[in-house]
């Protein structure tokens, strides 16, 4: 009996561990950022004021993005069109060194980040249906809360971090796009067409230092 009932046991380890390998096999992902590998293929840098420095650099857990601004604005995008009904999750991980003082970020005066990464859908010769979410580190707006950009109504603004509490450390962040966009616009919108990270701070006339370690796409 005993040796029955550990081979019961032994077989249903067995069982559990295959569903989780069949589970983890079904999960699809689409790699958009391999940082980690040294690799910016694909990328292309688009100024709005002057230019944020970035470069592939060695950091203490391996290479990653790292953007460096001085009253600066330029963001580095890549095209490349997701199937939010396949992979909707978002995952990055990113490192601030420090957040900006005393700008109201729902201002254009105070429209600066130390970090963001964006998705862009876009309206093609019809630009007024573009859409943008910008996932931002913000300087002082509360985590979860979500803002017209102060230039454009085409672009939303939320915040997934805030302030000083998470700087100097990395972390990793998960975002449904498809949820997002559907709750932001109030549309079901199913693809993106770019996704953008940009340090800049132009408009504080400060400086901010962040990292992006490598960023895709996941059915879960």
């Amino acid at each position: 009996m005993p040796s029955c009932s550990l081979a019961r046991q032994l077989c249903a380890v067995v069982g559990l561990t295959l569903l989780g390998l069949s589970a983890a096999a079904l999960a699809e992902t689409l790699p958009v950022g391999r940082f980690s590998a040294g690799e910016l293929g694909g990328w292309e840098e688009k100024s709005f004021v002057g230019n944020t420095r970035y470069q592939i650099v060695d950091t203490e857990r391996g290479k990653a993005l790292h953007a460096r601004a001085q009253k600066s604005a330029s963001g580095m995008f890549k095209k490349v069109r997701i199937d939010l009904t396949r992979t909707p999750w978002l995952h990055w991980s990113w490192r601030v060194d420090e957040t900006f003082s005393g700008n109201d970020e729902r201002s254009k005066g105070g429209d600066d980040y130390p970090a963001r990464v964006y998705v862009v859908v876009d309206g093609g010769m019809f630009f007024w249906r573009t859409r943008a979410v910008n996932y931002v580190w913000s300087s002082n707006q509360p985590v979860g809360t979500s803002w017209p950009n102060a230039f454009t109504g085409n672009a939303m603004m939320l915040a997934v971090r805030s302030g000083s509490t998470d700087t100097g450390r990395w972390v990793r962040e998960r975002r449904n796009v498809r949820e997002d966009l559907k709750r932001l616009f109030g549309e079901d919108i199913t693809h993106i067409d770019a996704v953008a990270v940009m340090t800049d701070s132009d408009n504080t006339g400060q400086a901010a230092s962040a990292y992006y370690g490598d960023i895709y796409f996941a059915s879960e």
